[in-house]
């Protein structure tokens, strides 16, 4: 099986696949809503010599190391500390109403992974913090396990990490605080979880890994802001325009492919009504029937892309 390393790590997933998407359009005015390490970032400025290009991200270490990464084109580039639902206002501030290619690489980036202090990864034993925004006045992954109830931390568990055995996790959690030990290190809940959840020889993941998929994603509310953000993406977009979301989980995925079903003009009105009521319009083109995977040589030389799946969409000019 293939070692992640440093480098592995900060390879942008899906790249090629992507910039074929955008070579599609003409592309002006570019929007990476999520910009990481800056590698989609970089590509797109390489891409498109004359393009302008406008990068969010909520995490200011990341738009920091970024900005020394992508500091040969800094003139054409706008770095934004935000999340990518404010999208619209985050534009709006350097009076940008219209782009022509948006982006969106979602989940947790490499650089929150790799660090050993914010809580994202059990290879570290660090404090359960979880923010990818650590400015934001948030709950942490550890005041979640502190103050939630065992049934909200089991449907929590189970919804969002798709842990089939939440409850018997949520239950040891709640036994540990209770007993004096509450779970408040990435160490302390990696070894809870190893201890309820069986391992096999054919499995692949830790037994945490959903686990902590779920606490990342309750802290930060990913899951919540993905229908707004590309329905303002779409707002968005000129004719032609092209919007690129790449996904890590399921969860992710049927939220982005509901969502551009929506946008796609799909009726979601009950099959007996003799007419539409739903006011389904038609605002772009899906250009992924089937979401895009990493081929083989990109899941040997990354493996973290094994699980990336893209979906991109074209805006079409209005009926």
């Amino acid at each position: 099986m293939p070692v992640e390393t440093p480098e592995t790590q900060h390879l942008p997933v899906l790249l090629e696949e992507t910039l074929g998407f955008l070579r599609t359009t003409e592309v002006e005015t570019a929007v990476d809503a999520t910009l990481g390490f800056g590698g989609h970032s970089r590509a797109i400025l390489e891409a498109f010599p004359n393009a302008k290009l406008i990068a969010f991200d909520q995490d200011e270490t990341a738009i920091a190391l970024a900005a020394e990464r992508l500091k040969a084109d800094e003139s054409r580039i706008t770095l934004v500390h935000s999340n990518f639902e404010n999208l619209k206002s985050g534009l709006a501030r350097y009076s940008i109403s219209s782009v022509d290619a948006i982006i969106a690489d979602l989940g947790v980036s490499s650089m929150q992974i790799d660090s050993e202090t914010r809580g994202f990864s059990f290879r570290y034993d660090a404090p359960l913090d979880m923010r990818m925004d650590q400015s934001a006045n948030i709950e942490t992954a550890a005041d979640i396990l502190a103050d939630r109830s065992e049934t909200e931390i089991a449907n929590l568990i189970y919804q969002l990490g798709e842990e089939r055995l939440s409850r018997r996790i949520a239950r040891r959690i709640v036994e540990a605080r209770e007993g004096g030990n509450p779970i408040e290190t990435t160490k302390q809940l990696a070894e809870l979880v190893s201890r309820c959840v069986p391992r096999s020889k054919k499995d692949t993941i830790h037994p945490a890994t959903r686990t902590f998929q779920a606490l990342r994603i309750a802290v930060n509310g990913e899951l919540d802001i993905l229908d707004g953000f590309i329905a303002d993406a779409v707002d968005l977009l000129t004719t032609s325009g092209i919007l690129a979301v790449i996904t890590f989980h399921s969860l992710e995925d049927r939220i982005v492919k509901n969502a551009f079903q929506r946008q796609a003009g799909k009726c979601i009105c009950p099959p007996k009504i003799p007419q539409c009521v739903c006011g389904a319009v038609k605002r772009v083109e899906i250009l992924t029937k089937k979401p895009v995977t990493a081929g083989s040589e990109e899941t040997n030389a990354n493996p973290r892309s094994r699980s990336a799946k893209l979906r991109v969409v074209k805006k079409i000019a209005a009926e």
